[in-house]
């Protein structure tokens, strides 16, 4: 969602592009999935705030949760919960904490930030960041469990961050549940993206869209990609946008799918 449908990065926005991408989310034939770091209360947030359309489906959490709408009604599905439960032997995340809790760097975030398959620290970034992620590790091994340690910094707060998941909870594995799941395929799903949180499955089989306002290592990681056919970079100049942002999923869509091209073109 962020720097991908939300324009809150620092390049600007194609007048009229998210409006479009609004109607194009209406069809009847359009499923929408947002797919995102943030948890759910954060997405109503953007929605609202952005005047998105409403989802049909969200991969919330950094993949570790999966939600249904139905007429605002956010319902978790439970299956893919069940799925990912494997890779902690069925232990929480308050469970996984109580493995940690004496380490005297790790600072639990807001509840709000954390769910049964997502545990979230805040650091200081003045640890010894590899003994840290290297004694976390040591200690889940120990106990059997698969994880996927992700780290990051918040350069606005001056904080690290560090959140911790089933080996399998991320977005790649989570949107090909989806899919397979709901009847989705190759030839009908398109992904957009922005950021190297994105190149799983940026890189992978699935028709994919780098927005424009992607940063430039970010491109040029893409840009290597073995699966070219499967990858388009926004370059902007579609119906007069600048490729950032929804300009540039539209961009990507078209590109992929013709008989949205041909709607796009006659909905301009």
């Amino acid at each position: 969602m962020d720097r991908t449908l939300i324009p809150n990065g620092s390049a600007p926005e194609s007048v009229g592009a998210r409006q479009m991408f609004s109607r194009l989310a209406n069809e009847a034939q359009t499923t929408i999935v947002y797919v995102t770091g943030r948890h759910r209360e954060l997405i109503v947030q953007a929605i609202q705030q952005y005047e998105l359309p409403q989802p049909n489906f969200a991969i919330a959490d950094v993949g570790s949760t999966i939600y249904k709408l139905n007429q605002g009604f956010w319902q978790q599905w439970d299956e893919w919960g069940d799925k990912i439960d494997t890779d902690w032997n069925g232990m929480s995340s308050h469970e996984l904490h109580m493995l940690l809790h004496d380490l005297p760097e790790l600072k639990l975030q807001e509840q709000g930030k954390q769910n049964r398959h997502k545990l979230s620290y805040y650091l200081p970034l003045t640890i010894d960041e590899k003994n840290t992620m290297k004694e976390i590790e040591n200690r889940l091994t120990r106990t059997d469990i698969r994880a996927n340690l992700i780290w990051s910094i918040d350069e606005q707060a001056e904080i690290g961050l560090l959140d911790i998941l089933p080996s399998s909870a991320n977005k790649l594995h989570a949107i090909n549940f989806f899919m397979q799941n709901h009847g989705f395929n190759y030839e009908n799903t398109v992904f957009a993206g922005d950021s190297g949180n994105d190149l799983d499955v940026l890189l992978s089989p699935i028709y994919a869209v780098l927005v424009a306002n992607a940063s430039d290592d970010v491109r040029a990681s893409a840009a290597r990609n073995d699966l070219q056919a499967s990858l388009y970079l926004a370059k902007g100049n579609y119906l007069g946008m600048n490729g950032n942002y929804s300009a540039g999923i539209l961009e990507g869509i078209a590109h992929f799918l013709p008989d949205v091209d041909a709607w796009l073109r006659g909905n301009k």
